[in-house]
């Protein structure tokens, strides 16, 4: 394992999760012990234990509560997270989030109620992402 800090909360994560691949629809309700990834399509209810990582290929139809988030893709349906939600420019989310701290990228979608359940501000960003060479 690395010693080198992580600078995003997409970088963090269990070693051994769970995928839901593209192409892959999956039906009925989940529960997942660690973290999950989404690049396919879920109908159902989730509760993720660890972070789930929503890829910007991924929808999620339904109600998911998890640790940690970070959504790229669509959801159609309600987003509760106990700590850290992030938005990513990609995302599409017709619903509500709920989370302690929530940051949301310039270009996501979001139609819906956000509620934020600490005292931290909604933090919006620019993602920037480095070409080879680049530094930040």
């Amino acid at each position: 394992m690395s010693d080198t800090p992580h600078r995003r909360f997409a970088d963090r994560g269990s070693g051994n999760p769970t995928f839901v691949g593209a192409g892959t629809t999956l039906i009925g309700n989940l529960e997942c012990g660690a973290d999950l990834i989404v690049a396919g399509r879920v109908q159902g209810e989730g509760v993720v234990r660890g972070a789930l990582t929503l890829s910007a290929g991924g929808r999620w139809e339904g109600l998911v509560c998890a640790a940690n988030a970070v959504i790229a893709g669509e959801v159609e349906g309600s987003v509760r997270v106990e700590n850290k939600l992030e938005i990513r420019h990609t995302a599409r989310i017709r619903g509500s989030v709920n989370a302690a701290i929530i940051a949301i990228a310039q270009g996501a979608v979001l139609d819906g109620d956000v509620a934020v359940t600490s005292a931290a501000p909604v933090v919006h960003f620019e993602e920037k992402r480095f070409q080879d060479g680049e530094t930040g």
